[in-house]
């Protein structure tokens, strides 16, 4: 028998060319070879004789032995000087350079581009030049059993080939007891919960999207009547099943709603520590959740495990006749019920199908009750429209089996439906058989995140989930010129025409200026750079219209469409060869929507386009920015570290909304936003101390951006809400990572601050756990200190500070238009919330704090200014000799003076090491001048544009705002007045004043030279 065909991953690296290489044959020049290594395979191209700026444009190939573990792989390559084409004058040394490419840069067979690699030192003290240009790629090809073999190394390259080497491992790094790895696999939680011979599935019948990652704590191990676990064995419950106890009907549905905080009992309950200076402080949570009967400790825990009872109803079989059956399912302090049930195309009428799970809130102090680890669950299937009783099974809560991931799923069990015949019900309505499985566990199980959850029953609008951003790219529009346009004849004489590009990219549109006009009266030229933004997938077509401008309604002389994907990329400033395209339609004014397609030659125009992977497209205020990546992945630097955080909950929320008999309520989720990945957790409804206690993680790449936290009320989870009600904000915090130490867990509660038009207002308070994990003074960690913030692209060709903020806005709608398609849809206001979209607005209040800023970071020269007129007038007559002292030191040893002032500021830094921030600081309220704003100053921050006041008002905000510009006209005044004094001491505009300067500096000159002989 044939067996199919296997897939097997090829890695493709075509080496280009190299710039600029250093010489290394004693002669000016170098014979240079590229040789690459990846996992275990050494390949190599030809040798180029004598030439610093080689071509090859060869493909290397090597074979991936483990696909899914590609990322971590590194591919390396060395750029030799040839020794067999150097002579005996010739260094020793033929290394030239090298690059090393991580596998989370490759890029898909067709999404490939050049990138011009820096060439890096192997040492210290080597002396690297140059750049090399590689286009790396990878493919899955589908082979025979006989073809998987790797092709043998030809005799001519044995000498650089090697065996192939084992699969290459993480380095492992153990700092502090605890153990890190470099460029560490992501671990993925959600396990598979498909078994071979068991069926098991989520309540919608499909597996969770693979990329839906929410990394909880562990739960406790629980030890009931000290009796074995049954957790590990997944031992089915006994065959012979509880009878249900005689109800004629059940009690209505009720909704048990979590309303309070999990605590734990004795001293590892939660304690806030008040600080001196009032409410709007971060606070430091002591202590950690821990349960009395955990007996494993797990170092990544952040979050405090919140036990649920997990019951997952798959199918029956045999039923009885019936319509419509339903579960049903009670405890102690639950009753819930199923949906409908499903049959499966050409199943048995008797055999429906569920595939639903609950999570039931157990042993958890809620509503006041005490934790209750006893009772039973009753399960039983229902007519739904007769209100039959169909059978059911009933289970001991205490013999309930503890699953403790990483475990595998519980597999469903088949139990036989029983009747209880002393509460009367008839025992021949009973038959068939139920599938399901029963087990205890915490937030951090599986199926969780899927489950109907009795603190948030509402399975629309309230689940976990993670979110990506678009991925953006800036598309550059350079319209170099147009030729044999068809112009108007009705011109009066002497008329220019005032001919204009106008640019369209989904709802972005921008014009050029005007076109001047070459020898030819039907040629003009431009020469404009017009920049959008674009997302993928790319599936929107730019389009430029020609138009004259010339009469008082514009006329459209042409037009072209050009699909975005059909643009070509770039990587960095290499050169895009323009293009000639050909114009169609015309003749029209530019009101309308479309544009005809088809007609005579209407000319033709040149243009330049590229879609710009070396830059990084802002979303965010540059100052709050959370990453600063290119767009092209093949650009990326590795990871330096993971960031950990975990949601525990939020307390002493104030109401958002009224329900029945106008009682207030507040349904709170968080939502979190870091580099491109969003999460939101689940909605707590009608609590006003939720606890969410949930788990996530970023890849780092910077340690300079900030990570975003915000708290929402949530108005779309009712089918009788409208859509258009946007849920309302409760407050956001900002957290930079570079505050946080390697490894260190920060516990704290963050006020939750809100301004409004009436002042500032504080929402409640969110408690939050963080750690940032990584190797301290790793070397690529320091590296990053050392590097530019922004890609290389953004200082080589950088764009206009407007020009940029307009770029924003687009991109901020782009992603809010993205996240709003996804299912819970995160709403555009929630987006702009968390961008800082209205950032850019001026108001009195943030002109105000950016001052006091400025004075804050001067108020060092001011003070050195008064210590220096202390020493001069003898204020402290100690401090005095020994400053006169040190500058005689320096004036007899000059060459003190730079080693003295190192010294100096290393003693600031070690005296102000007392005064560090223990935590990561909230929002300032003082700095920010929040507590200080006028009402009237709040009232113009939060008016529109164009204002929406009374011209009275609109006036006398003009005039204030003339007296703060007069104000900062006179400073100006005054710096430029100081200025202009400095530079006449050479400029001869006072002679008597730049005679005695020079003399001056030239005595000086004199003295210095001649203490020094």
């Amino acid at each position: 028998m044939t067996q199919p065909p296997n897939i097997v991953r090829k890695l493709l690296v075509e080496v280009v060319d190299a710039r600029d290489l250093l010489p290394k044959d004693g002669q000016g020049s170098s014979s240079a070879c590229v040789i690459a290594d990846f996992d275990g395979q050494r390949k190599r191209t030809t040798t180029k004789y004598r030439d610093l700026n080689p071509v090859w444009k060869e493909t290397l190939e090597f074979i991936v032995s483990d696909p899914n573990n590609m990322e971590f792989e590194e591919l390396e390559v060395e750029v030799l000087n040839d020794k067999k084409f150097g002579n005996g004058s010739g260094r020793k040394n033929h290394f030239l350079g090298r690059v090393k490419v991580y596998g989370s840069q490759f890029s898909k067979r067709g999404e490939e581009g050049i990138v011009y690699f820096p060439l890096e030192k192997k040492s210290v003290f080597s002396c690297i030049r140059g750049e090399i240009g590689l286009r790396i790629c990878f493919y899955d090809e589908l082979v025979e059993e006989d073809q998987q073999q790797a092709p043998a190394p030809s005799e001519e390259d044995a000498d650089t080939l090697q065996d192939q080497k084992p699969l290459k491992s993480p380095a492992v790094i153990e700092e502090e007891g605890r153990v890190f790895e470099v460029l560490a696999r992501p671990e993925i939680n959600c396990h598979d919960y498909h078994h071979p011979h068991h069926h098991h599935f989520h309540h919608n019948g499909t597996h969770s999207p693979p990329f839906v990652v929410i990394e909880e704590s562990p739960p406790p191990v629980v030890q009931v009547n000290s009796e074995p676990s049954l957790g590990s064995q997944q031992v089915p419950l006994p065959e012979e099943p509880h009878y249900v106890e005689t109800h004629t009907q059940y009690h209505p549905e009720v909704r048990r709603m979590q309303t309070t905080r999990v605590a734990s009992s004795g001293d590892n309950r939660v304690k806030t520590l008040r600080p001196p200076i009032g409410d709007f402080s971060p606070k430091v949570i002591s202590g950690r959740f821990k349960s009395e009967s955990t007996e494993r400790i797990h170092p990544y825990d952040l979050v405090e495990p919140m036990q649920y009872l997990f019951i997952s109803i798959v199918k029956a079989r045999g039923l009885s006749q019936n319509e419509s059956p339903i579960v049903k399912l009670r405890t102690s302090t639950h009753c819930v019920r199923s949906k409908p049930a499903s049959y499966r195309p050409g199943a048995s009428p008797d055999s429906p199908e569920w595939h639903q799970v609950f999570a039931l809130g157990h042993n958890n102090k809620t509503d006041g009750q005490l934790p209750n680890a006893a009772g039973n669950i009753e399960i039983s299937v229902w007519d739904a429209r007769s209100e039959q009783f169909l059978g059911g099974v009933c289970f001991d809560i205490s013999e309930v089996p503890v699953r403790d991931p990483p475990d595998s799923p519980l597999a469903p069990q088949w139990y036989r439906l029983e009747s209880d015949a002393a509460a009367g019900q008839i025992c021949n309505r009973v038959s068939g058989d139920i599938q399901l499985s029963v087990w205890i566990g915490t937030q951090a199980d599986d199926a969780f995140a899927e489950a109907w959850s009795s603190d948030a029953p509402y399975v629309s609008h309230t689940r976990s989930k993670v979110y990506q951003s678009p991925k953006l790219w800036y598309l550059r529009v350079t319209v170099i010129e147009a030729q044999d346009l068809h112009l108007s004849s009705n011109l009066p004489p002497l008329t220019v025409p005032d001919i204009r590009i106008k640019a369209q990219l989904g709802f972005q549109s921008a014009r050029t200026r005007r076109g001047s006009m070459s020898n030819h009266s039907t040629s003009f030229r431009w020469i404009d750079d017009l920049i959008f933004v674009a997302g993928e997938p790319l599936e929107e077509s730019l389009i430029l219209l020609v138009e004259d401008r010339t009469t008082k309604e514009a006329v459209l002389l042409g037009h072209i469409i050009i699909p975005v994907s059909s643009i070509e990329q770039r990587y960095d400033e290499r050169h895009v060869a323009s293009k000639w395209f050909a114009l169609e339609g015309g003749g029209g004014d530019t009101g309308g929507a479309g544009c005809a397609t088809g007609g005579s030659y209407r000319g033709r125009i040149h243009l330049r386009l590229c879609l710009e992977g070396g830059y990084h497209v802002l979303d965010e205020a540059a100052h709050v920015c959370s990453d600063f990546r290119p767009t092209a992945k093949q650009l990326w630097k590795p990871a330096i570290g993971v960031l950990e955080l975990g949601i525990l909950g939020a307390r002493g929320l104030l109401p958002m909304k009224t329900k029945g008999g106008g009682k207030g309520s507040t349904d709170a989720y968080c939502v979190a936003k870091y580099g491109k990945k969003w999460v939101r957790t689940r909605t707590i409804t009608d609590s006003f101390e939720p606890r969410w206690n949930e788990k996530y993680t970023w890849q780092v790449y910077d340690p300079s951006t900030v990570l975003t936290i915000g708290v929402f009320d949530n108005w779309h989870m009712f089918g009788e809400m409208s859509d258009d009600k946007p849920d309302c904000r409760i407050g956001k915090i900002r957290i930079r990572v570079s505050t946080l130490e390697s490894n260190k867990v920060y516990m704290n509660s963050y006020p939750l601050l809100v301004l409004l038009r009436t002042g500032l207002k504080k929402m409640g308070e969110i408690e939050l756990a963080v750690r940032f994990a990584c190797p301290s003074l790793l070397p690529d960690t320091c590296a990053v200190y050392g590097q530019p913030l922004l890609p290389k692209m953004h200082y080589l060709r950088p764009l206009g500070v407007a020009q940029q903020e307009a770029l924003r806005g687009a991109a901020t709608k782009m992603v809010s238009l993205w996240l709003a398609r996804s299912e819970p849809p995160l709403g555009p206001e929630v987006v702009r919330y968390m961008l800082d979209a209205d950032s850019h607005a001026w108001s009195m209040r943030k002109s105000k704090a950016n001052w006091f800023r400025i004075v804050a970071v001067l108020a060092w020269a001011v003070g050195l200014a008064k210590w220096l007129d202390d020493i001069r007038r003898w204020r402290n007559s100690v401090t005095t000799v020994l400053v006169h002292i040190l500058y005689l030191v320096l004036v007899w040893y000059p060459e003190l003076v730079v080693p003295t002032g190192f010294l100096y500021v290393f003693l600031i830094g070690v005296w102000y090491y007392r005064f560090r921030p223990k935590i990561p600081a909230g929002m300032d309220i003082r700095l920010s001048q929040a507590e200080t704003v006028d009402s009237d100053e709040l009232d113009e921050e939060f008016d529109t544009v164009p204002s929406m006041r009374p011209p009275e008002i609109i006036r006398a905000r003009y005039d204030r705002l003339r007296m703060l510009a007069a104000r900062v006209q006179t400073v100006l005044g005054d710096f430029a007045t100081q200025g202009e004094r400095v530079q006449a001491l050479v400029s001869w505009r006072d002679p008597r004043a730049t005679k005695l300067f020079i003399a001056d500096k030239i005595l000086k000159d004199t003295s210095c030279f001649s203490f020094a002989a």
